[in-house]
Parts: C-alpha cells; structure tokens; sequence
C-alpha cells in the first residue's frame, strides 16, 4: 500500500479539482433528465467552487489542530460518500447539496494530501506533484466528463470516481506520519497579488471550459463525446506548456503575462468564430490550453513559496482559484442567458422567411411551419434542435430533397445565431484575462529628488 500512496494521493488532488469543471459537458443532459433550467443548473457548478473557495482556508486552518492521517483520510471519505449521492441524486436541488458536501470533503482532502505529498516526497517535489495534479485535474475534467457522459450517463462521472476515492482513504492513513505545523508557524501574509492574479484567471478561464462547452453541445448540437474530443485540446496544451517554458526559461512574470496575453487571445478567437466548423475552435483552445499551463501553476507555486505554514497558504490558492471560478460564472451565466433569450425574436423571423421561400407545397410549408413552431416554443430559451421536427414530417418524395435542403439551412442560421449569442461572453472572458495582466503591473519607485 504505501508504494501507491502517492499516485493515490496525487489522483485524489487530480479528482477534487477536475469536479470543479468535470460536469460541464454533462450539463445538458443534467438539464433534461432532471427537468431544471439552465440557471439552475448553472449551480451544479457554481455551488461546488463556492465551498471549495469558502471552505479552503478554514480547513487549512483546522489542519493544525488534527492527526494529519485522520483529517487526509476523513476528507476523501467525505468527497466519496457524497459522489456517491450526486450520482443517485434525483432532483437539481438534492444534486446541488450533494456537490456541497462534496467540495467540503474536497477541501480536507486537498489540504491533507498536500502536507501528506511533501512528507513523502519531501517539499520541493511534493508541492510540484499536488500543482501538476491539480493542473491536469482542471484541464482534463471537461473532457473525461464529456466522455463519460456519452458513452454511459451523466451519473457515471460521479460512479467512476467512488472507487478512487476509496482507495486513497486506506492511503492517507498509510501514509507516512507527518506533524501538522503549529498555528504559530503562520509567519508570512497571503501572497495577495498572486492570488488576486490566478483569482481573474480562473474566472477568464470558465469562458473557455464552461461556454464553449455550452456553443458546441446546445448552440452547434454536437454529441458530448465529440464536444469532448474537442476541447481535449486544451488540456494537451495546458500539460505541454510547462515543457515549452522550461525550453525558453523567461522570468516568471514574463511566463505568466504571456500566459495571461494567450488567454485573452483565444478567448477573442472563439468570440470571432466564422462558422460552426468545430476545425475553426482548434487554434483559439491551444491558445486558451497554453495560457492555462503558463499561468495556474505558476501562480499557484508563486503565491506558496517560502510561506508557512503550507497548508494555510495552499488554502488561500485554492480559494483564490475557485472564487475566482464563481464570479467568472456569476458575470457570464447572465450574460449569456440574456444574449440566447434576445436571439431567439431575429432567429424566428429568419426561420419563418427561409420556410416561406423554401420550393416546398404549400400543404408541406404548413405542416413544416406547425412543426417547426411546436420545437421553437419548447426550447424554454435554449437553441432548439429542429431534427425532431424535421424527423415527424411526412411529405411527397419530390419535395424531400428541398426539406432536407432547408433543414440544413436552418440549422446554420440557428448556429449562426447561436455564436452571436455567446459572442459577449467570450469578449467579458478575454477582458478578465487582461485584468488579470494588469495586476503584474507593479508601480515604479519614485527617485528622489
């Protein structure tokens, strides 16, 4: 057991913040099969951020007081029980309290592996496995959600991670024994910049990990799998960027302003998008996927350097990070809630001029005109899937090839659409990313006179 204590411990750290964004290509399916709206919804990932980031610094802070082993192994414990009631949860609300109890447990677990991964790798290597974990946990969850959630269902991102999480309860409390820190030891204030930095990033990044999620599986209607595969190209990136900077070795503001710059630089690309061609998101995402490594890590590593106690100071990164997630959210859930609902009006109208001028009967523009208004009242602000329709209609062989004709001219003018709706809320995403550029800004000292 203690040879797997660490690879446990590191996937425990890897699972904990993967939840963070883990659900996200879930979250249409969560929105149907438990019958919510999307701001509903929206808290099955606003909720877990916001007791990770709220309950951090606490549980760092209670570290000091408790057996180490006992506190790591209680707080996976915690996390596992409640991925087990997030994946029986039948209603929004009973899964929005499971993914609270969840990220408490979380956030025992994190504090608790990381003193744990130092004592077993000592401190430079142990705090580098729990930053690389949590790294690729953030930039792999979207992806084996997605996976996850097409080849069997949404409740399965939740089943998968039971036995992981048990096995690691047996781990920490084989662990290596090591003595929490005396809350004396607190000798050094929070690194504010570093967090205030990694906080503005982490909220640009939910643009790319939330909203295009959200572009390609509502507004473009592709498969989550294939929405995964999609924006796996982030997480490659994310991982092959700390390679790319220990090739160069710029200084570390300079890694993480550049970071920042390919950030807001790909967000304004998948602003800017021409069509819904998925090929055209790839170079935006490596853009995003890069930034993301460059800077999470370095932050991270930034604002825990040198401070004691670790475990506190671990807190206030883990806070930053995933408040940061939370008004990331809160700026852009309505935004682009708001966008969808003022698109709908000009999308009806295009609808109904490309149905009049369609070469169809005037019996089959009837029937298509009723059907296509039934799919349009339903969609409760969404961007509609029309293929329903289209699949009820019944209509003379000669007049199928201009149906299907206008079905795909529909569906492009609902993704049209569908990219001007989340046009604003990837700009605000780039913006964040700036604002976070300009906290690395530090004012010159004056000369004297």
């Amino acid at each position: 057991m203690r040879r797997a204590v660490t690879p446990l411990l590191a996937v425990t750290v890897a699972l904990v913040l993967a939840d963070s964004a883990v659900v996200t290509l879930a979250l249409p399916d969560i929105l149907q099969n438990l019958d919510a709206s999307v701001g509903q919804v929206a808290w099955v990932l606003i909720a877990y951020n916001l007791v990770l980031g709220l309950a951090a610094v606490p549980a760092a802070m209670a570290f000091g007081r408790a057996e180490p082993r006992l506190f790591s192994a209680a707080g996976i414990a915690v996390f596992a029980g409640a991925s087990a009631w997030c994946a029986v949860a039948g209603s929004i609300e009973v899964l929005v309290a499971a993914r609270c109890i969840q990220a408490l447990g979380g956030a025992l677990a994190l504090v608790g592996c990381l003193e744990q991964l130092v004592a077993a790798r000592g401190e430079r290597r142990g705090v580098a496995t729990w930053v690389t974990a949590g790294v690729i946990g953030t930039a792999a969850g979207p992806v084996a959600g997605g996976l996850l959630t097409q080849a069997i269902s949404w409740q399965a991102i939740f089943v998968v991670q039971v036995p992981f999480a048990a096995l690691a309860v047996p781990a920490a409390l084989a662990a290596r024994a090591t003595t929490a820190p005396a809350p004396s030891a607190d000798r050094h204030r929070p690194a504010v910049r570093a967090n205030l930095t990694l906080a503005l990033m982490s909220a640009a990044l939910t643009a790319a990990l939330f909203l295009l999620v959200l572009l390609l599986v509502e507004g473009w209607g592709r498969s989550p799998a294939t929405a995964a595969v999609t924006v796996s190209v982030v997480a490659v990136a994310a991982v092959a960027a700390p390679w790319l900077a220990r090739a160069f070795r710029p200084p570390a503001d300079v890694e993480v302003a550049v970071g920042c710059f390919l950030v807001a630089g790909g967000l304004a690309g998948l602003a800017l998008l021409p069509s819904s061609n998925l090929a055209w998101t790839v170079a935006p995402q490596v853009l995003v996927g890069l930034g993301l490594g460059l800077t999470v890590d370095r932050l991270t590593s930034q604002a825990m350097r040198l401070r004691l106690p670790r475990a506190t100071h671990a807190g206030w990164t883990i806070s930053a990070r995933h408040l940061g997630v939370v008004v990331g959210l809160a700026i852009l859930t309505p935004v682009f809630t708001g966008d969808l609902r003022d698109a709908q009006e000009p999308a009806q109208q295009a609808v109904t001029a490309l149905v009049i001028d369609a070469p169809l009967d005037p019996q089959d523009k009837i029937a298509v005109a009723k059907a296509l208004g039934r799919a349009l009242a339903d969609e409760r602000g969404q961007v509609p899937d029309l293929a329903p329709a289209f699949a009820s209609l019944d209509v003379a062989a000669a007049d199928r090839p201009a149906l299907a004709r206008l079905e795909r001219d529909l569906d492009d003018q609902l993704e049209r659409a569908a990219n001007r709706a989340f046009r604003d809320s990837f700009l605000i995403g780039a913006g964040l990313a700036l604002a976070a550029l300009l906290t690395l800004v530090r004012p010159g000292r004056r000369r004297p006179r």
